[in-house]
C-alpha cells in the first residue's frame, strides 16, 4: 500500500513569515494604512492570502481599496518571497528520509497556487511530487475543506489508513479530521504547543525528526 505524507507549508516545512509581513506592510503602506507587526501577521496568517490581507487592512473587504491592496501585496511577495525565507532546520534531510523510505510526499497550502509550487520546486526539488495552493476559482475549496487534500491523495495513488497530514495550525487539524486523516502538529510553526493542544492536537512533532518516528 502506498504511503503518504501530505505537508502545510508555511510554518511547517518553510520559515516564511518575515517576507509576508514585508509584503503586507508594503501594501498597506502604499494605500496609507497602519503597518503590522510580526506577531500580528503570525496571527492572520493560515487562511489564504484573501484573509490575511482582510485582516491586516482596517475595515478589510469593506475598505474601498481592498481589491488594489491585494493585488499589491500578490505582486510583491511574487518578487520578494525568497528574501527572508527558508525551510526549517532538519526539514531536507526529514523529507529526503521519507522519500528512501518509499513515502509519496505532497504539499497542500491556502497560499495561492503559483507561489506554492514555485517555492516547492525551488526549495525542495524533487522531494515533494505535488505541490497543490489555493485554486478556488477552479471549484477546489481551501482548506479546512478536505478537496485540495483529497485531489493530492489522488493524484499520489494514496489510502486514508496509510496517509498522514502535517501541520502547524488549527486550520491543518481540522483539515486532517474532514479527509479522515491522521494529523501531525508541528511546535516550530506559527501557533505554540498549547494552542495546539487546545485546538485537538494528538500527535506531536517538536523536531523534523520527530515526524519520522511517528510515522514509523
Amino acid at each position: 500500500m502506498v504511503k503518504g505524507a501530505i505537508f502545510d507549508l508555511d510554518g511547517t516545512l518553510l520559515y516564511t513569515l518575515e517576507d509576508l509581513k514585508d509584503s503586507v506592510n508594503f501594501a498597506l503602506k502604499k494605500f496609507n494604512c497602519p503597518e503590522r507587526t510580526l506577531d500580528e501577521v503570525r496571527n492572520f496568517v493560515g487562511n489564504g492570502v484573501r484573509l490575511l490581507m482582510e485582516r491586516a487592512m482596517p475595515y478589510g473587504v469593506e475598505n474601498p481599496d481592498f481589491e488594489e491592496c491585494l493585488k499589491c501585496f500578490k505582486e510583491h511577495y511574487a518578487k520578494n518571497m525568497y528574501n527572508k525565507t527558508k525551510p526549517f532546520d532538519g526539514i531536507v534531510e526529514m523529507l529526503e528520509t521519507l522519500q528512501a523510505r518509499g513515502y509519496k510526499t505532497a504539499v497542500v497550502s491556502n497560499k495561492f497556487d503559483a507561489a506554492v509550487k514555485e517555492l516547492c520546486k525551488n526549495y525542495f526539488g524533487n522531494k515533494i511530487e505535488i505541490a497543490i495552493g489555493e485554486s478556488e476559482a477552479e471549484g477546489i475549496r481551501k482548506k479546512p475543506y478536505p478537496d485540495s487534500v483529497l485531489k493530492a491523495m489522488e493524484i499520489l495513488g494514496c489510502e486514508k489508513d496509510n496517509t498522514f497530514y502535517i501541520g502547524d495550525s488549527e486550520v491543518d487539524i481540522e483539515t486532517a479530521r474532514n479527509c479522515g486523516l491522521k494529523c501531525i502538529s508541528v511546535t516550530w510553526g506559527y501557533k505554540n504547543e498549547k494552542y495546539l493542544k487546545d485546538t485537538g492536537a494528538k500527535l506531536i512533532a517538536q523536531k523534523p525528526s520527530d515526524i519520522l518516528k511517528i510515522l514509523k
